[in-house]
């Protein structure tokens, strides 16, 4: 881990109003982690657009914050697979005309096809990894960076995953594709290390996803928290109270 690390810090604490009046774009809205920072982001006062390929499944994220009396989030249908860099102009695009800006961008979208040898790693399946996890990020933030570049306070968040494990053996196209995108981010900070926008990494503890269970098979992932605590620190890199962690990863595991 090359990235300087951040704690969360001891006296931050939720006030509900964190992201009130800002717009903020999640992808892999309704994975495991994606839907907890859709409905901690919406808890915190955002809109939250909402990108996924499965339209019936966003809408029934959709229709459960608006059940719970969130405020009511934006679906934009979107595969990260197979998006052109025309799908990610046009998502842009429509959130300028629609809302009128974007305040921050989450990227919690993943491809994890389990643990494979080098010897036996489909070629498909590496080259589905290395995009989806790093080269389609970033397509969709450079398009995004206008908007972010022009609000007052925005961020864009990045989820890596522990370093240590991701450079054994099996860890295949997954593995490399996070170590890529941590480089991507210190670059990225380092050509926006001042002004509105604010490049983060987030590094979870171990939480109950489905990500979690095929790496883990072996493993009771019930005796791991859901991921609604990382939800929360992500959250937090989206407000201006993140301003000192800029270009750093939050690391959330035990110190």
């Amino acid at each position: 881990m090359n990235l300087p690390i951040h704690r969360l810090p001891a006296s931050w604490a939720r006030s509900g109003h964190e992201l009130e009046g800002r717009v903020v774009l999640v992808t892999g809205a309704y994975g495991g982690l994606g839907s907890a920072v859709v409905r901690a982001a919406a808890r915190a006062g955002a809109t939250v657009v909402m990108t996924g390929k499965r339209k019936r499944q966003l809408e029934q994220l959709y229709d459960a914050l608006l059940a719970e009396g969130l405020p009511e989030p934006v679906i934009h249908p979107l595969d990260m697979e197979s998006a052109t860099p025309r799908d990610y102009e046009a998502l842009a695009e429509g959130l300028q005309r629609d809302l009128g800006r974007l305040d921050g961008i989450v990227h919690t979208a993943a491809s994890f096809a389990g643990l494979t040898p080098m010897a036996m790693h489909k070629p498909d399946a590496w080259l589905r990894a290395l995009h989806v996890n790093v080269s389609a990020p970033f397509a969709l933030t450079q398009a995004c960076l206008p908007l972010l570049t022009t609000a007052s306070d925005s961020a864009a968040v990045f989820v890596l995953d522990n370093p240590e494990l991701l450079q054994r053996a099996h860890w295949g196209a997954y593995g490399v594709s996070k170590a890529a995108l941590e480089r991507f981010v210190a670059i990225l900070h380092e050509e926006h290390d001042t002004g509105a926008l604010r490049v983060h990494a987030l590094l979870p503890a171990p939480m109950r996803t489905t990500l979690r269970r095929t790496a883990y098979f072996g493993e009771n992932t019930l005796l791991h928290p859901l991921p609604d605590a990382t939800a929360d620190a992500v959250v937090y890199l989206l407000s201006a109270e993140a301003a000192a962690a800029r270009g750093g990863v939050l690391d959330l595991r035990v110190a």
